[in-house]
């Protein structure tokens, strides 16, 4: 992922910032607890393609 293009994404639900999560190939949201998926190396930035994140699990 390249550090620009993290620097100027944000979510697009709360407008926070994202942190990534190379392994599994996710921008990850803490405020809401979304994963947005990077499918080709593109970020899929749309809310009903994101994972909610489980209670349980822990955000990077």
């Amino acid at each position: 992922m390249d550090k620009k293009l993290l620097n100027i994404l944000a979510c697009p639900i709360c407008k926070g910032k994202l942190k990534y999560d190379r392994k599994a190939k996710e921008l990850i949201c803490k405020v809401d607890r979304l994963a947005f998926p990077i499918r080709d190396d593109i970020p899929v930035m749309l809310e009903q393609e994101a994972r909610q994140l489980p209670a349980d699990e822990e955000v990077i």
